[in-house]
């Protein structure tokens, strides 16, 4: 069984159970909320979220249009969106690293024979944000990566601000980061996912 399968939450439309429907009225073809890997038809909803949460903030955003496009054609099992009635509201990228700690190189390669998870963005569209969303995802993201083989670890590089957030995921500063955009500098932190055959035993990963 795949992970996706495996995990509620990811579960491919056709297999999840259909709902019932008072009778007379008009059932809803889109779930109210779902979660779902990323694909490249989704990359400009993506762009313009991230582009409006980074762009007032930072100058720049964390991933271009391309590569975007780069990173969800060639690793889509390791993003994750929340759709809300089909409307993209929030999710992220990652791509695999083979290195201890992130270096230029990681910021457009995808190491497939990487163990350590690379999330290049976590954003959340202006309307919903301020809900608690950004962290439920994560959360998600996090156990689903748990069911995956050849993931240990997730690494990811933040500004100074958003340390407290990622530290309330449960994830640890490494210090800080080889990896510079402009003048902008990151600490670089890290989640461990190794360690959890219990779940993977019982959760039919």
């Amino acid at each position: 069984m795949s992970a996706l399968s495996a995990l509620p939450f990811l579960k491919p439309p056709h297999l999840r159970s259909p709902r019932s429907s008072p009778r007379g009225q008009r059932r809803h073809t889109l779930p109210a909320s779902e979660f779902r890997c990323l694909s490249p038809e989704d990359a400009i909803s993506v762009f313009e979220i991230e582009r409006e949460a980074f762009i007032s903030v930072s100058g720049d955003c964390p991933l271009h249009l391309d590569e975007i496009r780069h990173f969800l054609n060639l690793c889509p099992e390791l993003s994750l969106g929340w759709f809300e009635e089909g409307r993209l509201v929030a999710f992220i990228i990652g791509s695999l690293w083979d290195q201890d700690r992130l270096s230029q190189e990681a910021l457009t390669l995808h190491k497939p024979q990487g163990t350590a998870v690379h999330i290049h963005v976590l954003a959340v569209h202006r309307t919903f944000r301020q809900q608690g969303k950004g962290s439920i995802l994560m959360w998600r993201y996090l156990q689903y990566l748990r069911c995956l083989p050849f993931a240990r670890r997730a690494l990811l590089m933040c500004e100074d601000f958003l340390v407290p957030f990622y530290q309330k995921c449960g994830f640890k500063a490494l210090g800080p980061c080889e990896v510079t955009v402009g003048e902008l500098a990151f600490i670089e932190m890290q989640h461990s996912v190794r360690g959890h055959a219990f779940m993977r035993r019982n959760s039919g990963c």
